[in-house]
């Protein structure tokens, strides 16, 4: 395979120079928003390429043009004068996994995490993908939720939850649910906000729906961290399973729907059940449920395009019961299932798949490279 040195993520940042079969790292730069994390990262993908066993064929980075990492790599690819390929955020994230295993067949790719670009244009973030060497489709992503107020929703789970009631036709209950709990101006200017679609850009996000659980729930209203309402719910769920069986609703979700898996009834369930006597069961409820979802639209995926193995990608599966629940009904399908192995399944480790990505494009078909 030609040697292919990644830019890495936007999010904890990290390059990949992939040459003679083995992945050589930077340090973990940061996020890429951080001056100093830029001039990091710039420093390091000089020091990679010139350490490189072997002539460096291409530079990988993401698809966002926006993105410090993008423009970098097209200035140093002009300055190398080698192609520079544009990867896909989840595709990549299915690449890091089929690297680590050394996968060469088709599979169907499960990546879930907060945010990347799409081909679309729009922020995906819960993705049903087809992947092979040099080849790749999207099968279907999760029910697109608004974000009301573009990127501060995703500080505010609020807003996510509010969402999800606009999404169910109950836009109406905005100001009375959240009124209290935010302040009455705060509550209708997102409800006047979400009616209108104004300043609400869509987004097929798992960790949106994760946010907009917590948020329905009542355990964050704002995120000083990121993932941290996430993590919340899921040590709620996990100190409820470790006491308790759940059992979930088989019939809320049409898994077999490989376009768009809708959520909406999971979230309908928390909305309706505030009690926070209740709030443990009702996240541990929210993750075996949401496993068994996603476990079942994968595998509906791999009877569809006749494959046998599920990759898992992405931030997202840092969380361990939604993992063990998703891997477990997935072997139940009868499915082989692989996460990452040696490498992190979030953004940290992103870069060795756009590496894979981009050397597998180049060997069939270079001048399609920038279409990976």
């Amino acid at each position: 395979m030609p040697a292919v040195l990644a830019f890495g993520a936007w999010l904890k940042n990290a390059a990949c120079l992939r040459a003679d079969g083995r992945a050589q790292w930077s340090a973990v730069h940061g996020d890429l928003g951080d001056p100093e994390a830029c001039r990091a990262l710039e420093a390091s993908v000089r020091q990679l390429f010139a350490q490189s066993p072997e002539l460096v064929a291409a530079v990988a980075h993401d698809l966002h043009p926006d993105f410090f990492s993008t423009r970098l790599a097209l200035e140093l690819a002009a300055e190398w004068g080698v192609p520079a390929v544009a990867v896909q955020h989840h595709h990549a994230h299915i690449g890091v996994v089929m690297a680590d295993h050394g996968v060469d067949e088709p599979v169907v790719g499960l990546a879930l995490d907060g945010v990347g670009l799409g081909t679309d244009g729009t922020a995906w973030g819960g993705e049903l993908l087809w992947v092979a060497p040099g080849e790749w489709r999207r099968l279907g992503g999760l029910w697109p939720l608004q974000l009301p107020g573009g990127d501060v929703a995703a500080r505010e789970p609020w807003r996510m939850a509010a969402a999800v009631l606009h999404a169910l036709g109950r836009g109406g209950e905005i100001e009375g649910r959240f009124g209290p709990v935010v302040g009455v101006p705060a509550a209708k200017g997102v409800q006047r906000m979400l009616a209108a679609n104004l300043n609400c850009p869509v987004t097929s996000s798992t960790g949106r729906w994760f946010d907009a659980a917590a948020g329905a729930l009542g355990l964050s209203v704002r995120q000083a961290h990121e993932a941290e309402a996430a993590i919340a719910l899921e040590k709620l769920a996990a100190r409820h399973l470790a006491q308790a069986t759940v059992q979930p609703r088989t019939d809320l979700i049409d898994s077999q729907a490989l376009q768009r898996l809708d959520l909406r009834p999971l979230l309908a369930r928390l909305l309706d059940s505030p009690e926070p006597a209740e709030a443990a069961a009702h996240a541990a409820w929210f993750h075996v449920s949401l496993a068994q979802a996603l476990a079942d639209w994968a595998a509906a995926a791999a009877r569809e395009t006749g494959t046998r193995t599920v990759c898992l990608g992405g931030g997202c599966f840092f969380n361990a019961v939604l993992t063990e629940h998703v891997v477990r009904r997935l072997v139940s399908h009868g499915l082989r299932v692989l996460g990452t192995r040696s490498t992190n399944c979030g953004d940290a480790g992103l870069a060795l798949g756009q590496a894979w990505v981009a050397a597998h494009q180049l060997v069939i078909s270079p001048e399609a490279a920038a279409c990976a």
